[in-house]
């Protein structure tokens, strides 16, 4: 993996220089963070027909400027949306998408455009992914969650009733082209998710980046006040985040030994997504999962980083933990894709940036943990 280094992206606003990531695949392909990249997407697209998947809110804030920008160059763009959150990545709206590529004409020429957010992106890399065997697909993030996480690697996926993400292949983009300017169109709550997955990837591989997360982000997301970033900041905010993961999906592409650890906190986050019916939001999930094995960690007696995450969900403020009993989690964390052969497996933090995946914690252990995450949080 290369380091993020400035790219030659054209023109940028005084300090806001590109940064650009290298995932060391083949082929390879650059995560490209700046300001602007959306008008300079029909650069480094180079597909003549293309279809833009994206949702109603993305596409009323930014899908406009994109296919204008497209457009201008002679590139003949079909526009899909869907409906914002979670529950766009059903079976039925896979269906819808694909069924508007055909109709659009997108042959394996073409490409597939992915506007938004994390759900966006599954699902129009999935769709990519299966349409005609296979079509390019780039990854355009617009939150900071997708930005540092679900845009990088080439995950896609969709949900069933039975749990998240349970539908899904591995597709690499192209490219990612992550335009922070993006973010100063979201609502403080949506920041706040982003926050949570840039804490995990800190102490997954550079912990600095926790301190940083409190420091420019925390502030924005107790209110609907102005991102206390400038682009700048947030440029290489983002480049850093975006530098863990493409190290790790560089060095195992497919989930087969250390990219499980980017599933930290992530056992539990997606039970309670899935037992609250997706009434708490991925973010806020990651948060208590978090917590959740902090507590894990400490009671094995690995690194003790309880009151520190602790403190952090005190800052962020998420929603209420959901009122469900433990024993309604059980069976979605069973059904977690890193359980092996009927064990629950576990990323806990052996020590800041040193993580271990854990697959004999008893029913005693969890339960214990659980208990303790409620005392602490409710």
């Amino acid at each position: 993996m290369t380091e993020p280094a400035t790219a030659s992206t054209g023109p940028r606003q005084p300090g806001a220089p590109a940064r650009s990531v290298t995932v060391q695949l083949s082929p390879p392909y650059d995560v490209v963070v700046g300001a602007g990249l959306l008008e300079e997407a029909p650069r480094l697209v180079p597909q003549a027909a293309v279809a833009v998947v994206t949702d109603d809110t993305v596409g009323e804030l930014h899908a406009r400027r994109l296919v204008a920008a497209l457009e201008a160059t002679g590139k003949r763009v079909a526009t899909i949306t869907v409906p914002p959150g979670e529950a766009s990545k059903g079976l039925a709206t896979y269906g819808r998408v694909v069924r508007e590529l055909a109709a659009a004409g997108i042959g394996r020429d073409g490409a597939v455009l992915a506007l938004g957010g994390g759900v966006v992106g599954d699902l129009g890399g999935f769709a990519a992914a299966t349409y005609l065997r296979g079509v390019p697909v780039y990854q355009l993030p617009t939150t900071l969650l997708a930005m540092i996480d679900a845009s990088i690697g080439g995950k896609t996926g969709l949900d069933l009733p039975e749990g998240k993400n349970l539908v899904g292949a591995f597709w690499q983009p192209r490219a990612v082209l992550a335009d922070v300017r993006t973010l100063r169109t979201l609502p403080a709550r949506e920041l706040r998710q982003g926050v949570a997955e840039l804490v995990k990837t800190g102490y997954i591989g550079d912990l600095g980046l926790v301190g940083e997360a409190a420091r420019l982000l925390v502030p924005a997301a107790a209110g609907q006040g102005s991102l206390n970033a400038s682009e700048a900041e947030l440029v290489e905010l983002v480049a850093r985040a975006a530098a863990v993961k493409t190290r790790i999906v560089s060095e195992d592409p497919h989930e087969a030994g250390v990219r499980a650890y980017l599933n930290l906190g992530h056992t539990l986050a997606h039970a309670l997504e899935a037992a609250s019916g997706l009434a708490l939001s991925h973010g806020d999930a990651v948060l208590y999962g978090l917590l959740y094995a902090a507590l894990l960690g400490r009671a094995r007696g690995m690194a003790d980083v309880v009151d520190e995450v602790d403190r952090l969900v005190g800052q962020l403020r998420p929603d209420p933990l959901p009122d469900v009993a433990f024993d309604a989690l059980v069976p979605y964390m069973a059904r977690d894709k890193k359980a092996r052969a009927g064990r629950v497996r576990f990323v806990l933090i052996a020590e800041p940036e040193r993580l271990e995946l854990v697959d004999d914690l008893t029913e005693a252990e969890l339960r214990a943990a659980w208990g303790a995450l409620e005392e602490l949080v409710r």
